[in-house]
């Protein structure tokens, strides 16, 4: 037997209704409470237009979209689609100007509303009525807005024993997808030893890419890598510096602070000595005993250590390389 679209939610209303009370009907010494709910759902249920879009695990739903592919919607096209379980049954086309089915019942229904040219044209009228203007809200609130790419470049893998190396320019953040990435050595375009990623999208409209060179380092030459996007007024070029890395010179400037600081902890540790050496005996200033200097040494090379310590932790904290526990 057929049914018709209405035919079918009624059916399903129908046995969600006979669901709930069949679930009402056998809990006989449930509290008034319970009673209350159970006859609120089905007063709600029964209150929907049309009937319900799913019971017992089966699902009917509806969707519109407007599909256009440049900013002038040159091309556009309206899509209406009617699915049952995730399944399309039956799709109406703008371009194609009808309904088309693809299950049995689909295409029963199909032909039966190709036959209602009043419905028929209401459909074609949507690309213009509803398609259009929303197309270029869209278009005018989010297609045309831009974001700069942040761009980095880093050593990948380091020269061992005249092996090659691997540099690697990575841009991220950045809007509308379309992006370029080229390399250049002294000037000069690299065409080989590079691989580049795909655009990445990042989950929240903005994208990634990474772009890797191969080469045998140089003395004297310079690797650059230029970066073209929409949102930059000229292209970016960023230089690769093969001098020693930042991590590195942060280890150096935290270690020549750490040497300063444990000479003015011992400078003061021999001024504090110097006064304190000094007794008052009949009004005359007389030194105590040298042997107390060696103390006073020893205390101030232990000051020395303790503020060595403390560099040494701050900077294995500027490191930028995490230390990972190792999983057990």
């Amino acid at each position: 037997m057929d049914w018709s679209f209405p035919q079918i939610y009624f059916l399903q209303s129908s046995v969600c209704l006979s669901v709930i009370l069949r679930a009402c009907s056998e809990h006989g010494k449930m509290a008034i409470s319970q009673h209350f709910i159970c006859l609120l759902i089905i007063i709600l249920i029964s209150s929907l237009p049309g009937g319900v879009d799913g019971c017992d695990g089966y699902y009917n739903s509806v969707a519109d979209q407007c599909r256009f592919s440049s900013p002038d919607l040159s091309y556009l096209e309206y899509v209406r689609s009617y699915w049952f379980n995730k399944a399309p049954y039956i799709v109406f086309n703008s371009t194609v100007g009808k309904f088309v089915g693809y299950t049995e019942f689909g295409i029963y229904n199909a032909e039966a509303w190709n036959t209602d040219t009043a419905m028929v044209a209401q459909m074609r009228a949507q690309k213009d009525a509803y398609c259009r203007p929303n197309a270029q809200i869209e278009i005018n609130n989010i297609l045309t807005q831009t974001a700069e790419p942040v761009v980095k470049l880093k050593l990948g893998k380091a020269s061992i024993g005249g092996q090659s190396a691997i540099l690697v320019c990575s841009a991220y953040d950045f809007y509308p997808k379309m992006i370029k990435l080229t390399w250049y050595r002294d000037g000069k375009e690299v065409t080989g030893d590079v691989i580049s990623s795909e655009e990445l999208a990042d989950g929240d409209w903005y994208y990634q890419i990474h772009s890797h060179l191969e080469f045998t380092p140089k003395a004297g030459e310079k690797i650059s890598c230029m970066v073209e996007h929409s949102s930059l007024k000229e292209p970016l070029v960023v230089h690769w510096d093969p001098s020693m890395p930042r991590p590195e010179k942060t280890k150096i400037a935290v270690g020549v602070a750490a040497l300063v600081l444990g000479f003015i902890v011992m400078v003061a540790g021999f001024i504090y000595y110097e006064r304190s050496s000094r007794v008052s005996v009949s009004g005359a200033n007389v030194k105590k005993k040298p042997v107390l200097w060696g103390l006073n040494v020893d205390t101030a090379h232990k000051g020395m250590k303790s503020a060595l310590w403390w560099l040494n932790s701050v900077t294995m904290r500027c490191d930028e390389t995490p230390v990972k526990t190792p999983v057990k």
